[in-house]
Order: C-alpha cells, then structure tokens, then sequence
C-alpha cells in the first residue's frame, strides 16, 4: 500500500447564521470613479452562502455600489480577469441586483445579524473617514458580541471606531490590514501617491493597539477574540474561514 495518501474530511453545511457584508459607495479619487475591491466582497460571500449561511449586502447611503476597475473582472484593462466568483455574482439572477441597490446603513438592525463581513477597495478611506455613523455600526456590532470581519482598506475603520466608553475598538487588540509595502506597489502602478494617508502609518501612531502585517501581498487574517482583520484581497479567503469557524463555535 501506498504511504502517500492523503485523506481531507470537511464540513459541509454549518448552523445556520445571517451575515451582513458592507461595501462602500463609489466616489472619486483623484478625479478616478472608484468603489470597492470585488473580490473583497464576492469571495466571502461566495464562501458564507457554500456554508449555508444567509448574507445581505448593505453600503452606508444605499443604493448603487461599484466594484474598482482595477478589480472589476469584466474591465478590459483590469488586473483580475480570472475573478469568476465576481463575475458570477454580477450575472446571478438575484444577487448582481444589489449591486443597483444596497440597503443604507440606516436600515440595518444589528439584532438580525450573527456577524458583519466590511470590504476594502480604493473608496473606503475617503467615505469611511468621517462617517461617525458607520464608525458606530461597526462598533455596535462587536460590542453586542457579533463577529467583526474586516477587509484590506475596511480595516480602515479600527482607526476610527469608538466603543460606548469612548475608547478605540482597536485599543488591546491585534489587527492586520492594507501594508505600507502595498500602498508602494500601488503608488508604482499609477505613477503617483495615490492615498493621502494609509492605514498601518496611522495604526503604528496608536500606542494602544498592535497592528501587524506580512509580506506584502502574502496572504494574511488574524482572528482576536470577536475582531477578524485580513491584509488585502489575497486573504479573503482566509477571512471567510476565520469567520465561517466563529460562528460554528
């Protein structure tokens, strides 16, 4: 008999829980219409309905939402043709109408949801920064003791999230999110500094917190407590499984 087997047993359907993913309206940068980051979003959506779980796709103001022409697998010129999760969500006969209308923030109640799930892309630090509602969306959500994913450039919002005794929700914890290495890469692409701030700059200021980043582009989620962070697009997946193993605990 052969010693090089190899036998792998996964879990097929897990309890089923409601999922809430947000993703930021566009806006424009640097004259350049930009949303968020696809598969930042589909991926674990893709991965959280796999599990049997119900997910709703909401946006601070509602309404029409925008995936980044640089993620857009149906952009000529964008980098991820291959994104067939994206492009199945956009063509799915129920799911690609949310991206024309996302519930608003205002509409949502923490109390149906078992976990929230927040994309990055090129919109969040301009439209997340100064939404104080969002912050408290955000902050709502963890305190009421529901999983706390966010993604990339979502993760933007630990800079800026208050708990009801007014400190960070970052204070005490370890969180990852987009690298100052990638900004560079970024900044090379499009010959430019393309974001005014970045968020592991900004996160290093916090003596308060630990923020944490692997190689740029690697693959990387860290999980603390109910708080689930990844590094950039790579780490979806990683994201969506840390999530999907929190609720099934």
């Amino acid at each position: 008999m052969s010693n090089n087997v190899i036998r792998e047993y996964g879990q097929h359907a897990y309890p089923k829980k409601r999922i809430l993913c947000l993703v930021s309206n566009a806006t424009l940068l640097h004259g350049i219409q930009v949303g968020f980051f696809a598969e930042e979003m589909t991926r674990p959506f893709f991965d959280f309905v796999q599990a049997g779980h119900d997910v709703d796709v909401c946006s601070p103001d509602g309404g029409e939402v925008k995936f980044d022409a640089h993620s857009n697998p149906e952009n000529p010129e964008g980098a991820y043709p291959n994104d067939l999760i994206s492009i199945g969500f956009v063509h799915h006969k129920e799911f690609g109408k949310w991206m024309q209308n996302t519930k608003p923030i205002e509409e949502i109640n923490i109390n149906d949801y078992d976990a929230i799930c927040v994309a990055g892309g090129g919109a969040p630090l301009l439209t997340f920064k100064d939404n104080e509602k969002l912050h408290k969306l955000v902050a709502d959500f963890y305190e009421a003791g529901k999983i706390t994913c966010l993604i990339c450039h979502g993760t933007s919002l630990l800079l800026w999230a208050r708990l009801s005794d007014g400190t960070l929700l970052a204070d005490g914890k370890t969180w990852t999110g987009f690298a100052d290495s990638e900004e560079d890469i970024i900044n090379k692409m499009f010959g430019m500094t393309v974001n005014d701030y970045t968020i592991e700059t900004e996160a290093r200021k916090n003596q308060n917190t630990n923020f944490e980043v692997a190689g740029p582009l690697e693959p990387y989620a860290i999980r603390d407590g109910k708080l689930i962070t990844a590094q950039q697009q790579h780490s979806s997946y990683l994201a969506s499984k840390l999530v999907i193993e929190a609720l099934s605990e």
